[in-house]
């Protein structure tokens, strides 16, 4: 008999076609978030949960099917999921790492080029029959070759971020909580920096930061004042890495220039004062959304659940402390 999934929503698909050809599928039909309740429902009965980032999975879904023998999610961060419960009842957790770099790191720099340049300024400017022809002082933005990048966080997408500013001639500091050593500095030409020393030099901050407890609001009144009036805020990170509000104090008060976000505190609610910003970016979410990734995400979940469910080493798992207790 093929195993059982419930699929919380639908993938691409090229990974839509592998699980109908190698599971027993059930899944929401629906463009749309499930409610808790109606993944408990999804769940009954399943031998496995492929879940998303915006699904709630705690111990009251973990609970209604005994049996579950794994939960997949289809994202690298698993905040979304009660790890610590899920370990305590021994069903093993994924997720999908290093898949998405590359392509999160594109947005990221696609982010600084809009907000400096004020590409969606000039857009609607355009497309609204506003603009009336070239001028000496129409949307001068900022440089981005020669400027300084200060990237929080320097693991795989820091990292990225780096090489593409490398092309840009972009002086780039960088903080992490585990520095490297000075020949790898030296490989990536990127200078080590405390984490306030890259707040007050940096004309573009990038967060790159997993989220966690010691990461949230990360970013805040305190560092926001930190930062130049001259400067922006990336955050393809997390949204809860940022302290909304006071961003949006920062911003109306002229602490710093702009931001370019695609993520958001309380997605996909989002402070109404950024709404009305014209120095702000604003994407939905697109970090890892091209064809190719999203496509890989799927396929390496899969490969997660199917290894899990076949008694497999699994290629991506989280809570690897959950076979000690069983």
């Amino acid at each position: 008999m093929k195993p059982r999934i419930f699929l919380t929503r639908e993938l691409p698909p090229e990974a839509m076609k592998r699980l109908r050809d190698e599971v027993e599928l059930e899944m929401n039909t629906e463009d749309r978030v499930l409610s808790k309740a109606e993944i408990i429902e999804g769940v009954k009965g399943r031998d496995a949960l492929l879940c998303l980032l915006t699904d709630e999975i705690d111990a009251d879904v973990m609970d209604a099917n005994r049996d579950l023998k794994v939960i997949a999610n289809y994202a690298v961060g698993f905040n979304n999921i009660d790890v610590a419960a899920a370990t305590e009842r021994g069903i093993p957790v994924t997720n999908t790492p290093g898949v998405l770099t590359d392509t999160t790191a594109d947005t990221a720099f696609a982010l600084i080029m809009a907000a400096a340049r004020r590409i969606v300024e000039g857009d609607g400017l355009v497309r609204t029959g506003r603009w009336k022809g070239w001028g000496p002082l129409e949307l001068l933005g900022l440089d981005i070759h020669g400027a300084t990048l200060g990237l929080i966080g320097f693991g795989r997408i820091g990292r990225a971020v780096a090489r593409r500013a490398r092309g840009f001639d972009m002086k780039i500091l960088y903080w992490n909580r585990t520095r490297l050593s000075e020949s790898e500095e030296r490989e990536l030409g990127v200078t080590y920096a405390g984490f306030e020393e890259v707040l007050a030099h940096a004309d573009f901050v990038s967060l790159n930061v997993a989220f966690n407890d010691e990461t949230r609001h990360l970013i805040g009144t305190k560092e926001l004042e930190t930062m130049r009036g001259t400067s922006f805020l990336i955050n393809t990170a997390r949204g809860p890495v940022v302290d909304e509000k006071a961003l949006v104090h920062a911003l109306r008060q002229g602490g710093i220039a702009g931001a370019g976000l695609d993520v958001y505190e309380r997605e996909p609610e989002i402070e109404p004062e950024l709404l009305e910003m014209k120095n702000v970016v604003l994407l939905p979410h697109l970090g890892s959304a091209t064809i190719a990734t999203r496509t890989k995400m799927g396929m390496m979940a899969i490969d997660n659940l199917l290894a899990a469910l076949r008694g497999e080493p699994i290629p991506n798992l989280v809570n690897k402390e959950v076979f000690a207790s069983k």
